[in-house]
């Protein structure tokens, strides 16, 4: 750098070296007197030391403006870190004065088109990402959603599974009772019905014994109670005859005990027949309302397990197909990132960087320009 500057400041004060030995050659003790003695030589258009010495002088105040904008870019371009710059800083050490002007106004223009180009790049990304996460915010929410109810579903249906397994093997058992106790029912009237049937004969038949019994027994009385009448009755006719039935009771009585035994037993049967049967009837009826319950619940749960086997395989359907969905939003966003999201530098910094580039390049043409900087 210190020999750069070294450099320019002789440059700078050749141009004044230069600038005074013009004005002296331009006064009338040169010019006058070459305007006189010289005709011919001003007339030819061969060039006078005057007019080379003037060119000479344009062509080093070029190089001196041309290294202060080499200066002014090279040190922009390290600042901005801007090889833009620092290319056309390169190129304004060892190129054409008029070639750099070019340079410098077509990287100015092509700046600004990149500049329009990134805005109208940058709005383009704001409303994909936007509408981006928005779908992928929407899409995420809705496959939550679904595996939340797909859950929600599954347990249900698991449940109601259970719920019909149980309540059928509950209805299987009531039927089991019902056809048991049938049986035991059938089997226990029938042994009732028999008990009575048997009671009542032995009944009728003691009846008709004891019938037979006190009729004879009615006559032997008479018999005896006829002999002992007569006018010398024999020993043994001292009194009427009863036979056996004055030992213990009798066999009357003996007989009329049984018989009260077997209509005691007639009666119990029946009352135990009744019992037995109205707890029959009460267990039935209460069994095949229990079953009627369970069977309607059964089928209430069958229809609801059935609704909701068809809700499962809709919701998995959408599940499927939001998550496509999601996946292809997601593919996007990955796609988007390079340009619009992961570019290293935020766009307000390139914004910012690319303005500088162009002020310093829009001052180097000022300078190249001879404008007043000031």
């Amino acid at each position: 750098a210190t020999d750069f500057e070294s450099r320019q400041q002789l440059r700078t004060e050749e141009i004044d070296a230069i600038n005074k030995a013009i004005e002296i050659l331009s006064s009338s003790s040169v010019k006058g007197h070459a305007e006189t003695y010289l005709p011919s030589l001003l007339a030819s258009g061969k060039k006078t030391a005057l007019v080379s010495l003037r060119r000479s002088a344009g062509t080093t105040e070029n190089q001196n403006l041309l290294s202060q904008v080499a200066s002014l870019l090279a040190r922009k371009g390290q600042q901005l870190q801007s090889r833009a710059l620092q290319a056309v800083a390169q190129h304004a050490s060892a190129d054409p004065f008029e070639k750099v002007k070019k340079m410098i106004k077509d990287l100015i223009v092509r700046l600004m088109e990149e500049a329009n180009e990134e805005a109208e790049h940058k709005g383009w990304c704001d409303t994909e990402l936007a509408t981006n996460e928005q779908t992928r915010k929407e899409k995420t929410q809705a496959v939550e959603t679904l595996h939340a109810e797909i859950d929600e579903l599954e347990a249900s249906i698991a449940k109601l599974t259970e719920d019909i397994s149980e309540l059928t093997k509950a209805v299987a058992e009531l039927d089991a009772a019902m056809a048991e106790a049938t049986k035991l029912r059938q089997e226990e009237k029938a042994k009732n019905e028999r008990t009575i049937a048997d009671s009542q004969e032995a009944q009728t038949a003691v009846a008709q014994a004891l019938i037979v019994l006190k009729e004879f027994y009615a006559k032997a009385g008479e018999a005896t109670a006829f002999v002992q009448q007569q006018p010398v009755a024999p020993e043994i006719f001292e009194s009427p005859y009863k036979g056996l039935q004055a030992e213990n009771g009798g066999v009357i009585g003996m007989l009329e005990v049984i018989e009260s035994d077997f209509a005691r037993l007639e009666a119990d049967t029946k009352a135990a027949e009744a019992t037995a049967q109205k707890e029959y009837d009460t267990f039935m009826t209460d069994s095949k309302v229990d079953k009627a319950a369970k069977s309607t619940d059964i089928e209430h749960k069958t229809e609801k397990k059935q609704d909701e086997s068809q809700a499962l395989t809709t919701k998995n359907e959408d599940l499927e197909g939001t998550q496509k969905e999601l996946d292809a939003a997601l593919a996007y966003f990955d796609k988007l990132k390079p340009s619009c999201v992961d570019a290293g530098v935020s766009y307000e910094d390139r914004v910012a960087r690319r303005k500088e580039e162009i002020e310093s390049l829009q001052e180097a043409l000022r300078i190249l320009n001879g404008e007043d900087l000031a």
